[in-house]
């Protein structure tokens, strides 16, 4: 029950650090939008961008146990993991939006739930954190 306690901890953290993110990117992109008038597009790729910088140094401090991983390969990894997440809700949520002609922050909520599930967690947990996983789990064995 230990090993499934903690996972459940980590996916907990991990969905905090996501809604704070959430947050931070929906604000953004509705200023820009709404307030200075931006191409709803341009507003929506600006807020995942200032979202994703958020959930990074989030989850960097305080959700993957990052100690002994140095930034900088956590920060490449991560960019490259963000630069697919930032692709797949600029374009999913003008796809979403012009297919079905609703509100684009409609759209974007929809498609942020769906890349936050599937790829955002999935490869920050597994391909942006892992070496840390695996000395932890390599140290608990000796």
């Amino acid at each position: 029950m230990g090993k499934l306690s903690h996972e459940l901890r980590v996916f907990a953290k991990a969905q905090v650090t996501a809604q704070v993110a959430t947050l931070v990117d929906f604000v953004v992109s509705f200023l820009l939008a709404e307030v200075i008038g931006l191409w709803y597009v341009t507003a929506s790729f600006l807020g995942a961008l200032t979202g994703g910088i958020t959930n990074c140094v989030m989850n960097y401090r305080w959700v993957f146990d990052s100690d002994g991983l140095k930034k900088k390969y956590v920060a490449l990894k991560y960019f490259i993991v963000w630069t697919g997440s930032i692709l797949l809700n600029t374009l999913g949520t003008y796809l979403l939006t012009e297919w079905s002609s609703q509100y684009f922050m409609f759209a974007k909520v929809v498609v942020a739930v769906a890349v936050a599930l599937i790829w955002n967690y999935q490869l920050q947990r597994f391909f942006v954190y892992k070496d840390r996983h695996i000395i932890k789990n390599k140290n608990k064995k000796e």
